[in-house]
């Protein structure tokens, strides 16, 4: 039993992974889901039992102290496939010396291309569009209304790391002001050509012809917005989001855009993911997508790299090259 190699799992079969390369010149013992669906949580824990390491995906949470007890003392990294690590609970994870690593950047160009997407498709109502070409398109009208005009608007940016500075950057091309709100100045959004201000989330609202969401999923962060929030918003207000489901209160927006508070919504994420409510899928005034912000072969094929490097590094009691609590 001393010669045993240390194992690890692997939770879904990840795109690009390259299994012998991580086994072979690593000892160590991998075991990845062979199946594209993903496992129950009972399932998945009765393979971690006794690993050294887990690479894990959003769905698989929560990975909290039941789980962490579940495989017990061997674990020594959770390498999480995602920039977003609110389903794992990191002060256990602290609290039993289990280092968690994440695949931050990977995200960030493909992230701000669905919400430059969803911006579009929720301000020239392209749901409408496309329905009615389905449905029977009779030609252009006169009186056509196929949603807003963009240039020299507003942009709020709440949240200005990697991907809120990378939405203001393609703003630029449409000759909007940009403003922000973080907990402290951020100088790449500062800096031209984006040139953006920093201002209170009140203030930033009451402004915004467009809000678009970069949070992470914190105590602080969940239902950052609802309806004392739409309430300041214009009537004509685009909100965006591509963070996390649960930052928006998913019940106050349905609302909003039932009565008309807010203009238009466009969502990659959901608060109850994969659930919508139906009431959210029935409103046209909401632009969907099925949380596909980091969904490029190349943007997923690099997260998968970066994630196997945490697990072998976590593994190996290397430092994290994508660590998320500063090891």
């Amino acid at each position: 039993m001393h010669n045993e190699l240390p194992r690890a799992i692997i939770s879904f079969p990840l795109p690009g992974l390259e299994l012998t390369s991580i086994t072979g010149q690593n000892n160590l013992q991998v075991w990845v889901n062979p199946t594209a669906k993903m496992l129950s949580r009972e399932s998945l824990l009765a393979h971690a039992r006794g690993v050294a390491g887990v690479l894990v995906t959003p769905g698989d949470g929560p990975i909290d102290d039941a789980w962490m007890d579940a495989v017990g003392d061997s674990l020594r990294v959770i390498s999480c496939f995602s920039v977003g690590v609110d389903y794992v609970d990191l002060a256990a994870a602290r609290r039993r010396n289990i280092l968690i690593g994440n695949t931050p950047g990977a995200t960030t160009q493909p992230t701000a291309d669905i919400t430059w997407l969803l911006i579009l498709g929720a301000a020239r109502k392209i749901r409408h569009a496309t329905e009615t070409l389905a449905t029977g398109w009779a030609g252009i009208k006169p009186d056509d209304d196929y949603g807003l005009r963009l240039v020299d608007k507003t942009l709020l940016v709440i949240g200005a790391g990697q991907i809120g500075t990378a939405v203001a950057q393609r703003a630029v091309g449409w000759g909007m002001k940009t403003l922000y709100v973080a907990r402290s100045p951020k100088a790449a959004i500062e800096a031209e050509p984006i040139g953006a201000r920093r201002v209170t989330l009140e203030e930033g609202l009451a402004q915004a012809d467009i809000v678009s969401l970069h949070v992470p999923l914190t105590a602080e962060t969940t239902h950052m917005i609802g309806k004392p929030q739409f309430d300041l918003m214009k009537r004509s207000a685009l909100l965006i989001n591509t963070s996390r489901g649960a930052v928006v209160d998913e019940s106050a927006l349905i609302a909003a855009l039932e009565e008309n508070r807010i203009y238009a919504a466009g969502l990659d994420v959901y608060e109850r993911e994969p659930a919508i409510p139906p009431r959210l899928m029935r409103l046209k005034n909401a632009f969907l997508l099925p949380h596909i912000g980091t969904a490029t072969h190349d943007d997923r094929s690099e997260m998968t790299r970066m994630a196997t490097e945490n697990l072998l590094a976590g593994i190996q009691g290397r430092k994290l090259p994508f660590a998320v609590t500063g090891e």
